[in-house]
């Protein structure tokens, strides 16, 4: 059974759009935080490094990603976003703090609500050529209200 639920899985990677990835790693962190925090709650701290150090992965990624020429202010401020909670989730993996991980699953889960909905617009706009996330301007339409 887990052989033909991880050929499910990376099957689903591989047929999947690049905006479609970017929620599932936003989902993926989140359910890390969320197992995070169970595993200190019932004192797993090899779990909880565990999940932390995956949630930490996934940031990163999103950080060496960001396109600074083309996103400018927007990136700039995914980085500081990105920073922060990159040194939250180090902090609660020294001190075990669950509290600590509120504000970082509210921005993940920010942040995925923002592209979610910016990656819907874009697929209801005809926007000749383009096959990515919204314009810009619909980017920082939707980072604004974030």
């Amino acid at each position: 059974m887990n052989a033909y639920l991880n050929h499910y899985q990376n099957n689903q990677i591989l047929t999947a759009s690049p905006e479609q990835i970017l929620i599932m790693l936003y989902d993926g962190a989140i359910r890390f935080v969320k197992g995070a925090k169970l595993a200190i709650e019932e004192e797993r701290p090899a779990d909880k490094a565990k999940y932390l150090s995956k949630t930490i992965a996934i940031i990163t990624e999103f950080m060496n990603t960001l396109d600074h020429e083309v996103g400018g202010e927007i990136a700039a401020d995914l980085l500081r976003l990105y920073d922060f909670m990159v040194s939250e989730l180090s902090a609660v993996n020294v001190r075990s703090d669950a509290k600590r991980l509120d504000p970082v699953e509210k921005i993940l889960t920010e942040l995925r609500e923002g592209f979610a909905e910016a990656i819907e617009i874009n697929r209801k706009a005809p926007q000749p050529g383009s096959t990515m996330a919204p314009g810009i301007e619909q980017a920082k339409q939707i980072a604004a209200s974030l």
